[in-house]
């Protein structure tokens, strides 16, 4: 068969398995010949594993992301191509690492690269391309810029927050980034941004449309600063004594001064700075996390109810994605920026028409694999320069054979490799870190410097990109 037909026939494959059971409520599944399917992706910043179905915390609550997971498949080995917003989005959105761009920092944003629009063609000017209504709002891109012409509808695309009117101040050294703040806001609920944006695109949903749309919306929260509704900081369930997370004393030992200085960023908080407060900045900065959580998954539930409303319900692809994950405490780490599982581990879920659940799998993926899965499921028409790969054959087995481990990159030359059971980094100078995720979970034991694994990291090497361009500069652009 013509690779050129896979795309149609897997899709068709879906469907017709979706459709040998009724959809709850009665509603008829999409069927072959119905026309492209339409896509909604939802993205969410800084939001770590945890979500309930990750088991990531036993505070937190995301009922209405659980509730998506069970109608569609949880990637619960997925991973960000870069521990930071701006080279994070733009990789995922244009299809290529990190290391093939060289937008590796939050400087210059690639959503305002001319160069990079004119060499690739992002994922909604590809869906625009075969027909579709491209639609936005809030932050898909960093700090909600768009490249010109991106997409044909542009909705709000507020900044970290509205109203400020009641802003929270930390108590907080001199040196820490403005935006690091946290601790309830008691202002209209209406206001929020991620309120704001969620309405917006529940108003999409509602109307018809002369053509099959791609809507991308992107939630603020839980990003710094940790600002929730005052209901949800106060909720009982997060009035009581919140379990921190583990922090081994000289868990950093074992790494190398390289590895040290270049996870450690002085914007957020220091370790230091929460222990020497007795801990009470971390108990609300915790808290203050899982409000944003259960905020964000609010909003997610009022997209989704309102898609379910929709005429679109039985037509439409949903994607829920992290930018990348964050430290809380763990290895001594406040914020992203670090090729540990804490910054790359991602929560990752696509449903399909008709809502079927299709399990979980915990093969490695990475987010570069959401563009060429979505050109796959709707039939597109191949982009060959993207460097994904298609998670399609996992949606139909979730434990199919896959040989393609996670691949993170944090600035040029520093990478990490996730397979199934082992997370490999190497840094620009040549020092390396193993970990065995079956027995050491919080990555604490170095397994680098042993000889018995010398065979193994040859293996995993040989994932490391053989491209590293340097550092696009502001002004190259």
């Amino acid at each position: 068969m013509p690779r050129s037909e896979r795309p149609l026939l897997r899709f068709a494959v879906l469907l017709a398995l979706l459709a040998l059971e009724p959809v709850p409520g009665g509603a008829e599944p999409l069927r072959p010949g119905q026309g492209k399917p339409n896509v909604l992706v939802i993205a969410v910043d800084d939001l770590n594993d945890w979500v309930g179905v990750l088991n990531g915390h036993p505070d937190t609550s995301t009922p209405n992301i659980d509730r998506l997971a069970a109608r569609g498949m949880l990637f619960t080995n997925a991973h960000t191509q870069a521990p930071i917003c701006n080279p994070s989005r733009t990789s995922l959105m244009f299809g290529m690492r990190p290391s093939t761009t060289g937008f590796y920092d939050n400087e210059p944003n690639g959503a305002r690269s001319r160069s990079l629009s004119e060499s690739y063609v992002s994922l909604p000017r590809h869906f625009a391309a075969n027909g579709y209504k491209t639609l936005t709002t809030g932050k898909i891109y960093h700090a909600s810029q768009l490249p010109e012409g991106d997409f044909e509808v542009v909705g709000p695309r507020p900044g970290q927050w509205i109203d400020l009117d009641q802003p929270v101040q930390v108590d907080r050294p001199d040196h820490m980034h403005w935006l690091w703040d946290f601790g309830p806001q008691s202002y209209d609920e209406g206001k929020f941004a991620d309120y704001t944006d969620a309405s917006w695109t529940i108003e999409r949903l509602e109307e018809e449309h002369d053509r099959p749309f791609f809507l991308a919306l992107g939630f603020y929260r839980p990003h710094v600063p940790f600002f929730p509704p005052e209901r949800l900081y106060n909720h009982p369930d997060l009035s009581g004594e919140l379990r921190l997370p583990l922090v081994k004393p000289g868990d950093l030992d074992d790494i190398s001064e390289h590895a040290k200085k270049i996870t450690y960023s002085p914007h957020p908080a220091s370790q230091d700075w929460v222990e020497q407060n007795g801990n009470e900045k971390w108990y609300e900065a915790m808290r203050s996390y899982l409000a944003c959580i259960r905020w964000t998954d609010e909003q997610v539930g009022r997209v989704l109810d309102a898609l379910d409303r929709s005429p679109h319900a039985d037509n439409t692809i949903v994607v829920l994605y992290a930018d990348h994950g964050f430290h809380l405490g763990e290895k001594r780490r406040w914020g992203k920026w670090t090729l540990w599982e804490r910054s790359t581990r991602v929560p990752f879920i696509i449903s399909l028409p008709g809502g079927r659940s299709l399990g979980r799998s915990s093969q490695p993926v990475e987010l570069l694999s959401i563009y060429p899965t979505l050109v796959e499921l709707c039939g597109l028409t191949a982009n060959p320069d993207i460097e994904g790969v298609s998670v399609a054959a996992l949606l139909e087995n979730p434990e199919a054979e896959w040989m393609h481990p996670a691949l993170t990159t944090l600035f040029q030359n520093n990478h990490a490799v996730r397979t199934r059971h082992w997370r490999y980094i190497r840094y620009a100078d040549g020092s390396e870190e193993l970990y065995d995720r079956r027995v050491d979970p919080n990555e604490w034991t170095n397994l680098a410097g042993e000889g018995r694994y010398a065979s193994l990291k040859r293996q995993l090497r040989e994932h490391l990109p053989v491209v590293n361009v340097p550092q696009v500069k502001e002004g190259e652009n």
